[in-house]
């Protein structure tokens, strides 16, 4: 058996093929463009760690966890020629598609980058579930993570997947809008749709695994070896929030706060992340939802001010004095909404969340604080509006 991992060298999608090659004796195949790597370095930013290249990476696997069944093949899933050789050679009965451009700030600079963010992340998708029907794979396991993003921010509790309409006393139970407030966003849920048509047309098993906000630096294999680390993103275009935060307070920056800052995001760790994309990659035919299904990955929701409040905190262990002020939000969004989405089904998939946010903040200080002199070289993109054809 072949376990397809996209996205192979990413921030999720490298822990990932670690954990999951950990646990089965299968083939786990990893496919990338190293798109990321090209994307980061657009804006003039780079990644805080270190990043080892695929074939160190894979060395490490195989000298540190005996990881023998770890492979990579480079390749643009953009390009359909591409999928169907990859298709029809290794036959994957699972594909754990991670692969995308991933930034919603990224997607929004200019048009150019809006259309390559829709074009990119659009066709792979449109390319990898084609092709499973075209070379007659319709019983692979097709998981992909989409991004709680695609729900925007309504007024009720977020739903695990579906909704509930009614419109002239009738009611029936539909898939949730596309609500995504970004060109990245929306190719997402446009994701979602392409998932369901593919399901209902060609009955390819599906998981959709809306992905929230990641944070953190390590899992339980990559601490082993600084060649296992995954990439560390602090800009403002491929820094989520904590992650810049994080690294404002150890370059000795106040951690900016748009605006009032009140309003909750969905939030995950790395760690709870990558167990949960094993646990439904590896689940028995048998044994997995059957049809379509909706996971919401996602932990806990977080206001921006009590992230920055508690990177304060944790950091003053580090011996970092960081203070949280407040700026004009160059965002049009809701600074008090107060997010509530529902995730049964995903806590129930990793047996509830094994990181705390505090102890999140501790990993990526752990590993902000060995590597401030990249960070310290690269703090003008903590903000907005710099690129580096500027």
């Amino acid at each position: 058996m072949t376990i397809l991992i996209t996205g192979g060298d990413g921030y999720v999608g490298w822990p990932a093929a670690l954990r999951i090659a950990d646990r089965t004796d299968d083939r786990v195949l990893l496919v990338d463009n190293f798109g990321r790597r090209e994307w980061v370095e657009d804006v003039g930013a780079t990644s805080a760690t270190p990043v080892a290249s695929i074939d160190e990476r894979l060395d490490a696997a195989r000298e540190v966890h005996g990881l023998t069944n770890l492979s990579f093949v480079e390749g643009d899933l953009a390009e359909k020629s591409f999928v169907d050789e990859l298709l029809a050679v290794h036959e994957p009965e699972v594909v754990v598609h991670t692969a995308a451009q991933p930034s919603a700030p990224y997607s929004q600079i200019n048009g150019e980058r809006a259309n390559y963010t829709q074009h990119n992340n659009l066709q792979a998708t449109r390319n990898l579930l084609w092709g499973l029907e075209e070379h007659d794979l319709t019983d692979t396991h097709f998981v992909e993570t989409t991004t709680t993003g695609v729900y925007g921010a309504p007024e009720f509790p977020i739903p695990e997947g579906g909704a509930a309409m009614e419109n002239q006393d009738e009611r029936d139970d539909v898939p949730f809008p596309n609500m995504g407030g970004s060109w990245y966003h929306a190719t997402k849920g446009f994701d979602a749709q392409n998932m369901r048509l593919a399901h209902t047309q060609f009955d390819i098993p599906i998981s959709d695994v809306r992905t929230a906000i990641v944070y953190g630096t390590e899992t339980e294999e990559t601490r082993a070896d600084d060649r296992l680390k995954t990439r560390f993103d602090f800009d403002y275009y491929f820094g989520t929030v904590t992650h810049r935060f994080c690294a404002q307070a150890v370059a000795g920056y106040p951690v900016t706060v748009y605006g009032k800052g009140e309003q909750r995001k969905p939030f995950i760790s790395l760690e709870d992340a990558v167990e949960g994309l094993a646990e439904v990659a590896l689940t028995d035919h048998e044994e997995r939802p059957e049809g379509l299904t909706v996971y919401n990955q996602v932990t806990r929701a977080i206001s921006i001010v009590e992230i920055a409040e508690t990177i304060a905190d944790v950091g003053s262990e580090y011996d970092l004095d960081v203070d949280v002020e407040h700026f004009e939000n160059p965002r049009d969004e809701d600074e008090t909404h107060k997010m509530e989405i529902e995730n049964d089904r995903y806590a129930d998939l990793i047996d509830g969340q094994s990181q705390s946010f505090e102890d999140g903040v501790g990993d990526i200080f752990e590993t902000l604080t060995r590597h401030a002199d990249t960070i310290e070289a690269h703090e003008d993109r903590f903000l907005p509006g710099v690129l580096s054809e500027d």
